[in-house]
C-alpha cells in the first residue's frame, strides 16, 4: 500500500445527505417501486444503501433488499479489469423491479456484469443508481440511469469507499493523496 493522505474533502456529509434524499425523489417519480429489489454491490455501497433506505421510508416504499459482493480491485488503486462475484444474491428476482446501487461508477465493467446478470435471472428491469460517476475512467459505454454527483479523475474514499480496506467510515467523500 502506498503512503498516502485523505485531508481534502471534495463533498461534505450536509451535501451528500441533500442529494440522497433529492436521488430517492427522483427514483421514486421514475415508477419502479413496485416489487422492488434493491441490491447493493459490497462493500463500496453500504452507507449510500442504507441512507437511500431511510429516504425511500419517507414515500412509504418498502423495498426486499440484499448484497452482491464484487471485486475487480483487490488492494489496488486500479481496476483489473476482471468482475468476480465473490458473494451472490439470495432473493428471487423474477419479474421483480431491480434498483443496483453502487458508490461508483468508473469504467462500467462492474455495473454493466450486473446489470445483464440480473436480467439473465429474470428481473422484469434492472436500473442502476450510483453515488459517484467518473465518467473519465469509462472502459465501455454504460450510465447510471441515477447518479449523486459527477467526479473528476481523482482517487476517493469516504461514505463507504475504500482504499486498501481503509477510510469507509468517513463521513464525507476525500481525495486520496499518494506519496
Amino acid at each position: 500500500m502506498q503512503a498516502h493522505d485523505v485531508k481534502e474533502i471534495l463533498i461534505d456529509k450536509t451535501v451528500i445527505a441533500e442529494r440522497v434524499d433529492s436521488l430517492v425523489d427522483e427514483i421514486v417519480a421514475a415508477g419502479q417501486s413496485t416489487d422492488l429489489v434493491v441490491i447493493g454491490i459490497l462493500k463500496g455501497s453500504f452507507m449510500f444503501l442504507a441512507d437511500l433506505m431511510r429516504s425511500l421510508h419517507r414515500h412509504e416504499i418498502h423495498p426486499r433488499i440484499d448484497f452482491l459482493t464484487l471485486s475487480s480491485y483487490g488492494e489496488e488503486s486500479t481496476s483489473s479489469g476482471t468482475v468476480k462475484i465473490e458473494h451472490d444474491i439470495r432473493e428471487n428476482l423474477e419479474n421483480a423491479n431491480v434498483l443496483i446501487v453502487d458508490d461508483i461508477l468508473d469504467t462500467g465493467r462492474t455495473l454493466a456484469f450486473t446489470k445483464a446478470l440480473l436480467l439473465a435471472r429474470g428481473a422484469q428491469t434492472v436500473h442502476s443508481c450510483v453515488l459517484l460517476d467518473k465518467k473519465t475512467r469509462r472502459a465501455i459505454e454504460f450510465e447510471a440511469d441515477f447518479k449523486g454527483f459527477e467526479i473528476a479523475d481523482d482517487f476517493v474514499v469516504g461514505y463507504g469507499l475504500d482504499y486498501a480496506n481503509l477510510h469507509r467510515e468517513l463521513p464525507h467523500i476525500a481525495k486520496v493523496n499518494f506519496h
